[in-house]
């Protein structure tokens, strides 16, 4: 027998006491006031200094005052120099604030008086500093092909404001344009309608209609090639990655098609992905129209390409529908995983998708026995944190799990159909986790107990069950193995030449509690050869095991791939594991001296936090 709970603000939300004024909440992490003015479009006008490290020129935003009594306009910045402001031919005064660790400085504006006839378009003269947390820039040496310097952007969470003057906050949804001046080899792309070739130039214009958060601000400049893979959908890389690229991303229109069929028509024109250098500190970046993918996920047999299912379904669950501050995370990214899992179950098979889901499951539940018992909340509460804190498996598989649950109760007829009308209802918009449940509720009579998953620790007794024999099979050869089996044995008793990446990432993790002996590592490596993997996500897995068993052969591959790499998934649980012995954490700071120059600045902070380096 199931309970439907009825949480307080639901009933203020239905009694109209409480109005869903997105723009009228407290901002945890910003200092803007959208209730009082607000930024309706953006346009820029940067040049792209690499000697220099900085972008330089104006940021223009057009506003609008919901307060008519308000003159003031407060804007996010951090580390920005400020130049000028001026509307039309008008100086504008202008102040920064006190610095926020977390959140930089408030830059607040005075604005000319109220005049309905006038637009206020508002000009900020500004530049970067080499040292915006945003911007990577990277030397010839540090990229692919070893030409030409890189540039690119990462402004998700709170980091677009070290790059551009704005409200940088997700409850405030803006369009914009940009014109962006870089050296003329060289190719600059956005989060907007893109080029497909170099000009003479050097001069790229770009126009995004659809208003977007701050945090899809994106930019990057290198010596890129765009190959079409579908009549919407191409590639950007560098000229040496460009075959690879193209066709380890051959099914990202069936994706497309698979997600539309799921969850209505897909909003944004187009779908381009961008292979970014391997500094790239995460697997993905869902940008509007040009999602920012890691190196790492070209495997040359597509068993990772789940990520950019992800990527892609994120053009619904984020960027059409938008988590309204970082305490409503999950409702970005179990969305999107629960998607993620769709596509995949859509192209190919329930078998696949099932063995993802399992490992999804897996690493979940590890997680959660590490993390602070109010942090495994979906409704986050990061007050004077980084919202970088709420980037957990929490907010993914937890919120992945609730929604599967609320689909097998329901039933996925049912449960399509609510999904489309909600993205349908609620584009380009913003919404809270009360906004949420206020409209599942009204929409949806699922009959579930909403508190113990949203507002509760840990996971609910009523948490879907992830059942597969493939992964079955591989727990059993993982413990033949530690019963005594060669590892040549197991290769020809499970037929080990067919299995795909989640097969070895399963085998491989049955064996973090085993305590390995040298010799079983061995054995492992003579015969699978995983030292000598390709595949990213076998190598973190295998290196782990290295670390914990103290398997010095493959102490070279630990080190080229911590050096060779900046994704923070990978990187984390490796120095994590080597800080936990003296002898490790020595090996980990003289490796990571060499990687941190490399490192983005996202990736580094954890790193730094891990040895407790200043």
């Amino acid at each position: 027998m199931s309970i439907t709970f009825r949480i307080p603000v639901l009933a203020l939300l239905f009694s109209g006491l409480l109005r869903m004024d997105l723009a009228a909440q407290e901002l945890p992490h910003s200092f803007a006031r959208p209730d009082q003015v607000v930024v309706k479009h953006l346009h820029l006008d940067l040049s792209v200094d690499f000697e220099e490290k900085q972008l330089a020129g104006a940021a223009t935003l057009t506003v609008e005052r919901r307060d008519k009594t308000v003159n003031q306009l407060r804007l996010d910045t951090r580390g920005l120099d400020i130049e000028a402001v001026s509307c039309g031919e008008a100086e504008l005064d202008w102040a920064l604030g006190e610095e926020d660790a977390q959140l930089g400085k408030a830059l607040t504006i005075n604005l000319p008086k109220y005049d309905s006839l006038r637009s206020d378009r508002i000009k900020i003269e500004y530049a970067t500093r080499p040292s915006a947390e945003a911007l990577q820039w990277l030397t010839p040496e540090q990229t692919t092909d070893k030409q030409y310097p890189f540039l690119f952007t990462q402004s998700q969470a709170i980091l677009a404001r070290t790059w551009v003057p704005c409200q940088d906050t997700p409850a405030v949804r803006m369009t914009y344009s940009a014109k962006i001046k870089v050296p003329a080899e060289l190719m600059a792309v956005m989060s907007a309608s893109n080029p497909q070739e170099k000009n003479a130039s050097g001069i790229y214009k770009f126009e995004m209609k659809q208003p977007i958060p701050s945090y899809l601000l994106a930019m990057a400049v290198g010596d890129l090639q765009f190959r079409e893979l579908g009549p919407r959908s191409g590639v950007y890389c560098e000229p040496s990655v460009l075959r690879r690229a193209e066709w380890e991303l051959a099914d990202t229109e069936r994706m497309i098609e698979a997600a539309e069929e799921l969850y209505g028509e897909y909003r944004w024109e187009r779908y381009d992905v961008i292979f970014l250098p391997s500094s790239f500190p995460f697997g993905g970046m869902e940008n509007p129209r040009l999602t920012f993918a890691t190196p790492t996920i070209l495997a040359g047999d597509r068993s990772l390409v789940a990520l950019i299912a992800h990527e892609l379904a994120h053009s619904w669950s984020g960027n059409l529908v938008t988590n309204s501050t970082w305490n409503d995370f999950w409702l970005n990214e179990g969305f999107t995983v629960y998607f993620e899992q769709r596509i995949m179950e859509a192209i190919y098979g329930r078998q696949y998708s099932e063995m993802l889901a399992r490992l999804t499951l897996d690493g979940l539940l590890a997680e959660l026995t590490e993390l602070d018992e109010r942090d495994t909340w979906l409704k986050l509460d990061l007050a004077n944190r980084n919202p970088d804190d709420g980037m957990t498996a929490v907010a993914y598989d937890k919120g992945y799990f609730f929604l599967r649950m609320l689909e097998e109760e329901v039933g996925r007829e049912k449960w399509d159909a609510f999904i489309k009308r909600y993205f349908r209802k609620f584009a380009f918009q913003s919404m809270t986790t009360e906004g949420f449940l206020q409209y599942l509720e009204a929409n949806l009579d699922a009959g579930i107990n909403l508190k113990a998953w949203v507002y509760s620790a840990g996971l609910p007794d009523n948490c879907p069950e992830v059942k597969t024999d493939e992964l079955a099979k591989v727990a059993q050869a993982a413990k033949d193995f530690l019963g005594g089996q060669s590892a040549e044995r197991i290769q020809s008793s499970y037929e080990t030449a067919d299995w795909t990446t989640h097969h070895w990432n399963h085998f491989l993790r049955s064996f973090k509690t085993a305590d390995l002996s040298i010799a079983q590592m061995q054995d492992l490596d003579a015969v699978f050869k995983f030292s000598r993997s390709g595949n990213s996500e076998i190598t973190h897995d295998w290196l782990w095991l290295v670390i914990a068993a103290e398997y010095k052969p493959a102490y070279l591959r630990l080190e080229t791939f911590l050096t060779s790499q900046g994704r923070r998934k990978f990187l984390q649980p490796l120095y994590q594991k080597l800080a936990e012995t003296e002898e490790g954490l020595i090996r980990a700071k003289e490796i990571y001296t060499i990687a941190r120059p490399g490192y983005h600045s996202v990736s580094s902070s954890t790193i730094d936090g891990i040895l407790g380096v200043e």
